[in-house]
């Protein structure tokens, strides 16, 4: 099958790969974008884990006030150098995170950093959902673990849906951002105020 450039320019436009990587895939798998895009994906993982031990001692502090001037975001997103730092990319990507905070209200960056009190509440109602029903416990443990994942997907930062594309998560996001600048990246931390809130979430 011939690759056309529209075949690799859209394929870029979906996974943020450089135009050879996509040329590739593409061929590897006779033009199928979704498996081409899936590999790239995998590909992109596989390169951000590689840089994820390295130190990340720049970065910026971004702030983003809502239209409506009822809610407002900061966030901390780290990197190896102030010229990734100052990169459009990245700024871009400041931009449209603290947009996705604004819009998603997590409850924290990683699974790790939500309060273990929280999950377990969430696991007791996932349990208690389930009473009454006839299965082994084996399977209960099963459904009620799955429950917890999709509760995880919806309040925790990397994992959810990204608002702009809910095809990708805001890790998908950050990978490919990653891939790109070729610097470990990491969003360290955020606040976000809303009027009539004593806390920042």
């Amino acid at each position: 099958m011939t690759i056309t450039a529209q075949m690799v320019k859209e394929l870029r436009a979906m996974t943020g790969a450089g135009p050879l990587d996509c040329k590739n895939a593409l061929a590897q798998f006779d033009g199928d974008m979704t498996k081409a895009a899936d590999f790239l994906r995998e590909k992109g993982l596989a390169k951000a884990a590689k840089k994820a031990g390295r130190a990340t001692n720049e970065g910026i502090v971004h702030a983003y006030i809502h239209h409506n001037g009822k809610v407002g975001v900061l966030v901390e997103v780290d990197c190896e150098t102030d010229f990734v730092a100052r990169n459009e990319q990245f700024q871009a990507f400041l931009n449209d995170l603290c947009l996705h905070i604004c819009a998603a209200a997590p409850l924290a960056v990683t699974r790790e950093e939500v309060p273990a009190d929280l999950v377990e509440t969430e696991r007791r109602i996932a349990r208690e959902q389930m009473e009454g029903q006839n299965k082994p416990p084996e399977i209960l443990e099963k459904i009620v673990e799955g429950k917890l994942r999709k509760w995880y997907s919806q309040n925790v930062l990397l994992e959810q849906p990204f608002v702009k594309d809910d095809s990708r998560t805001v890790q998908d996001v950050l990978n490919e951002l990653i891939t790109k600048t070729g610097e470990n990246i990491v969003i360290k931390r955020f606040a976000r105020f809303v009027v009539g809130e004593t806390d920042a979430e």
